[in-house]
């Protein structure tokens, strides 16, 4: 006779947690993910047959089912509640199509966080399949599928083997190959800029007030320009002799709000940021933050709710909470008069919450113990991003003085915190590209009409600047802007873009390789839709609506088929076969003796023996960087790939000597405890070298590494 409830979520580690807050009549088990899929070596869609998917049982998943199954015999009913968005939705229609599950039988519940009182709550409000959200993963799903599997068998073709494309990834790539294109062909213009220095005339004492810059403006009431050399030189001379004289102070206000809570994508970005976590990791370590982590005596609880949103909005009960919390650790001036309110980006689900703590009162050194690094440290951005976003704003006085100087007017703009309010806890990051002009402390004493002399004037001569090419943080940034894809997504797409060889990630920042370059322009040539940004765009749009219940799923992929499938007619018959010609090296095949050549492979660039497949010979390459192993002294350090195309370095003497870093090492020890120095660099640049043991913490300039222990610490 069937007896109690069986639970089916995603993950083990979430159905532990899970369990635990279930008391006797209750079974969690997991499915390890999707159950089914499409199938990997078919089309596996009948497009005669209103496009209808040919799922399948995944690899290994049979034992799965087997046990689901009997387990859903034996209960009275089944529960599925895996995550809560399109994905999960998706898992469990499988689940219920898999196991043949009757609605009278199998029913789902979702929850934001995983925390006894929110399972407890979703168990009273158990519901039917969203069809809607099951009609909108099949349609991306299918959508998918149609463009990578038939673009990427031309690409085989055209190209070369083993090369994919996908309606995404593809759009990824030219997003970064326009951009190189940009910088290449940018033409810097020169402009320049005039500071002048200015001091309080002496007064009866005999002393001149505190110097302060300012910047050249106008000339009158019109804003001025500085093309050349000529015409700075020629202000500058009519400036020379010039009376002057604080034409007028404006002082103000201004109220700086705290950035919003964090949705999927502001999260990438700002762990890419200030932790240099990739988007994979970033999204792989939330997944245990929210899936649940051992506190301890308090048990397994989820520590962040589910990190796969595009909503900003927050429960009442947790901002009530963030509330409390401020007042008692940063006091009730630090708390608004009403909680702050953040607009979710167009098309966001509102039903969804932002990520934050599930507790705002487990601070992050209190949870630090039981978490690893990256756990932590993740946490901590996590809990001071949510309570920053439930503080006062920073309050700042303004001052702006401008000085006549003869015609020309010099403006000095200044800030004062006079209030810190979230900015006690948090501050958002900003990409490396972004500058803010620094604002200077004025003197208090400056008033209009007062006489200033002039302590010098310097002219500097500057360029425009091409537009930086995308790091991860702002590829991610670039793809919610433009509505491509979904932030739930990204991890994967720069994961693929990388493991393909169309990109490079060079100090941080995506670089098109030849490859990524010419399927770009082959793309763009036969597939003008499919890989056009504003076309993505809209067929994201289209997908929304589907899971809105506002279009059907199979009225929107006909007419995306339709002239997709002419425009693939047209290039197998039109589209020129490209080669790519390998790059032949130097160095020799030790079996046959010919040049070896540079190929890419899943895992980056390696030589290889080009009299394939009679000589088999490959070796990585590897690119020294001119520094000794600081373990065995013998090796040199090279640069290595991790199968992921992430960086790190490592031994050329490998398996013999193991020395891997992930930062690049300095070829210098640490003066303090010996230990070997690593850079940590910003935008490509070096800005300072670090002791590689984390417990001494020596830092110095790139200049200063070989100075005594004296030196600063971070």
């Amino acid at each position: 006779m069937p007896v109690g409830t069986l639970v089916i979520v995603e993950s083990p580690a979430k159905a532990r947690t899970i369990s635990k807050f279930l008391g006797r009549g209750y079974t969690v088990k997991a499915s390890i993910g999707h159950v089914r899929d499409l199938p990997k070596s078919q089309f596996g869609v009948d497009v005669e047959n209103n496009f209808e998917p040919r799922y399948i049982t995944i690899r290994g998943k049979g034992k799965i089912l087997n046990e689901l199954r009997e387990s859903a015999k034996k209960a009275d009913r089944v529960l599925l509640a895996t995550d809560p968005d399109r994905e999960g939705e998706a898992i469990s229609w499988h689940l219920v199509e898999a196991l043949k599950l009757s609605p009278a039988h199998a029913q789902r519940i979702q929850f934001h966080e995983i925390t006894a009182e929110a399972v407890k709550a979703a168990l009273k409000s158990p519901r039917p399949i969203d069809r809607h959200l099951v009609d909108a993963y099949q349609a991306r799903r299918v959508l998918d599928r149609i463009v990578g599997y038939k673009l990427s068998p031309l690409l085989w073709n055209k190209v070369k083997a083993g090369l994919s494309a996908g309606r995404v990834q593809s759009v990824a790539v030219r997003l970064i190959t326009d951009r190189e294109r940009e910088i290449e062909e940018f033409v810097p213009e020169e402009y320049w800029t005039v500071t002048g220095t200015f001091a309080k005339a002496p007064g009866a004492n005999g002393r001149a007030g505190a110097a302060f810059s300012a910047k050249l403006w106008g000339r009158g009431q019109e804003k001025l320009d500085l093309p050349d050399e000529e015409t700075t030189r020629r202000i500058l001379a009519e400036l020379e002799n010039a009376r002057c004289v604080i034409k007028s102070i404006k002082r103000g206000e201004r109220r700086r709000r705290p950035a919003p809570p964090f949705t999927t994508s502001t999260l990438q970005q700002e762990a890419s940021r200030k932790l240099r976590f990739s988007a994979r990791k970033t999204m792989n370590v939330a997944q245990q933050l929210y899936e649940g982590l051992s506190l301890g005596s308090e048990g397994t609880v989820g520590l962040i709710t589910y990190m796969r949103t595009d909503s900003t909005n927050v429960a009442e009960s947790a901002q009530k909470e963030a509330q409390r919390v401020i007042d008692q650790k940063y006091g009730a001036k630090f708390r608004p008069a009403q909680p702050p309110t953040y607009r979710s980006r167009a098309g966001a689900q509102e039903a969804h919450e932002a990520i934050r703590p599930t507790s705002v009162k487990r601070e992050p050194d209190k949870v630090r113990p039981y978490l690893t690094r990256d756990q932590y440290r993740l946490y901590k951005l996590i809990w001071e991003r949510f309570v920053a976003s439930q503080m006062a704003p920073a309050v700042f006085d303004t001052l702006t003085v401008d000085i006549a100087a003869g015609d020309y007017v010099f403006r000095a703009t200044g800030s004062t915190l006079t209030f810190e309010g979230f900015m006690k806890v948090y501050m958002e990051g900003t990409d490396e590209d972004v500058q803010d002009d620094e604002e200077q402390r004025l003197p208090a004493d400056l008033e209009e009409g007062q006489l200033l002399h002039c302590l010098g004037l310097e002219p500097k001569q500057h360029f425009t600047q091409p537009p930086p090419r995308y790091t991860e943080a702002t590829l991610v940034k670039a793809l919610e802007e433009k509505g491509i894809g979904r932030p739930s997504t990204y991890a994967q797409i720069l994961d693929t873009i990388v493991r393909r060889g169309y990109v490079e990630l060079k100090d941080r920042r995506f670089h098109p390789t030849e490859l990524g370059t010419v399927v770009v322009d082959l793309l763009k040539e036969h597939f003008p839709q499919v890989i056009d940004v504003e076309f993505t765009a809209r067929m994201e749009a289209h997908l929304d609506r589907i899971e809105e219940g506002d279009a059907d799923w199979v009225d929107v992929i006909q007419k995306f088929y339709g002239p997709f499938e002419e425009a693939l007619a047209r290039a197998q018959k039109e589209m020129k076969a490209v080669e790519i010609e390998d790059e032949v090296t130097d160095e020799l095949c030790p079996n046959c003796g010919r040049n070896l050549v540079v190929k890419w492979g899943r895992f980056g660039k390696f030589l290889a023996c080009p009299g394939y497949p009679e000589c088999k010979f490959t070796k990585p390459i590897l690119n020294e960087i001119g520094v000794a192993c600081p373990r065995c002294g013998e090796g040199q350090i090279v640069e290595r790939r991790t199968r992921r195309g992430r960086v790190f370095y490592g031994c050329s003497r490998y398996p013999e000597c193991d020395f891997t870093s992930w930062q690049r090492p300095a070829g210098k020890n640490c003066p303090r405890c010996g230990t070997h120095m690593v850079e940590q660099r910003r935008g490509g640049e070096v800005v300072r070298l670090a002791c590689a043991n984390k417990e001494c913490g020596y830092t110095a300039a790139p200049a200063e590494a070989s100075v005594s222990a004296a030196g600063t610490k971070a």
